[in-house]
């Protein structure tokens, strides 16, 4: 797996933001990202042939695996800012869905590239649990040419348990970049003519069809 295609895997699941409910979940955060990265793996290296053939089979493994160890709404108000702030809720429902569909559509084919031998969980410090509410979890992403990637999770914890809010790559946060890409457009067309665009825009190029086989840059670059 090259470089750009492996930030935008880890990216994908810190990106679905839709509402979805989740019952008490105990696991501590550690467990909760090594179990989710190990449960993807077997599901896609188990279907890998149908994933590859329905796209909508592909967006319901997504939907099932990914969505519920996510802050979604947490996340959407993030992402959205100040301008969540002035929305209405059916603004911000519609934003948060418009988003989502969008990046599905532009990413979850690189779902497919993904192995268990990949990921790495690092081992928690005593300074990550002394804030009860939020921690980090640090793993690493290997690499096609053996070298890795760093890719922190950042967690709060909900009544439901942990839940990721945000991936940081390389230092890089996907929310923070992904606000900042919004702020500037909502600020001069709106939010929405923003939801608008996301509802009809093509899917973003993927990092894997580079036909010049080199590693494209992360949006924060």
């Amino acid at each position: 797996m090259t470089r750009g295609t492996t930030r935008w895997l880890a990216l994908l699941p810190a990106l679905w933001l839709a509402t979805v409910s989740a019952a008490q979940d105990a696991r501590a955060p550690e467990e909760l990202v090594e179990q989710t990265a190990n449960e993807l793996a077997n599901r896609v290296e188990r279907d890998r042939a149908q994933l590859t053939a329905d796209q909508q089979a592909l967006f319901a493994l997504v939907d099932e695996v990914l969505l519920p160890v996510f802050d979604t709404q947490y996340a959407g108000r993030q992402v959205l800012g100040r301008h969540g702030r002035k929305a209405t809720p059916e603004q911000r429902n519609e934003f948060i869905d418009a988003f989502y569909y969008f990046l599905l559509r532009s990413y979850a084919e690189s779902v497919l590239k993904f192995r268990k031998d990949q990921v790495r969980v690092l081992p928690a410090s005593a300074k990550q649990y002394r804030n009860q509410q939020r921690t980090a979890v640090r793993t690493q992403m290997k690499l096609d040419d053996g070298s890795t990637l760093a890719v922190d999770y950042s967690l709060r914890n909900t009544d439901a348990g942990w839940r990721i809010f945000d991936v940081r790559i390389e230092g890089v946060s996907y929310v923070q970049t992904y606000r900042s890409q919004f702020d500037a457009e909502i600020s001069s067309r709106g939010l929405d003519a923003v939801i608008a665009r996301l509802k009809t825009a093509e899917p973003e190029k993927q990092p894997g069809a580079n036909p010049a086989g080199t590693a494209e840059p992360s949006p924060g670059e």
